[in-house]
């Protein structure tokens, strides 16, 4: 596959159960934004997103976003309406950033045992498929996040 796999990263949520932002707590000496921001460069999706929010004036000063190897702000200000909106609105952005992407990964920022090289692995299989298919984690027998979604299923994805 030629064309790139871009990633959008699900960081728009208030996280009212925890109390304060998830997206800036800290892990390994970064904020977990940071962290699956990183996580998806190197894994070679590009360009990376990160869709936020609840506390993006907060999480935008914590965080540097447009430092080598971050990510695309994206402002969701519909992010009350569900995840949905989040997902909408980095496919959006991406349409004006990167209208040849082969598909788009997308990430929550919330998945603290995640590598880079699972997302490697993902990419990998991505590109393998005959057929453009959507590509997703496995855990204890449920399909979640990361996945993968061709180009083909962006309409879906609207319609979500």
């Amino acid at each position: 596959m030629n064309s790139p796999v871009a990633a959008i990263i699900l960081a728009a949520g208030s996280s009212s159960r925890l109390g304060q932002p998830k997206q800036l707590l800290m892990r390994g000496g970064e904020t977990m934004i940071e962290c699956v921001i990183r996580l998806a460069a190197e894994s070679g999706a590009t360009p990376v997103l990160a869709v936020l929010g609840a506390h993006y004036e907060l999480i935008c000063q914590a965080v540097p976003l447009h430092k080598p190897g971050g990510a695309i702000p994206v402002i969701n200000d519909r992010w009350s309406r569900g995840i949905s909106t989040s997902i909408h609105a980095g496919l959006h952005a991406l349409e004006a950033i990167s209208p040849t992407a082969a598909g788009v990964m997308i990430l929550g920022c919330d998945q603290p045992r995640l590598t880079a090289g699972h997302l490697r692995a993902l990419l990998a299989s991505f590109s393998e498929q005959a057929k453009p298919a959507i590509v997703a984690s496995a855990y204890a027998g449920t399909l979640g996040v990361a996945a993968i979604f061709p180009r083909e299923a962006f309409a879906e994805l609207r319609a979500l």
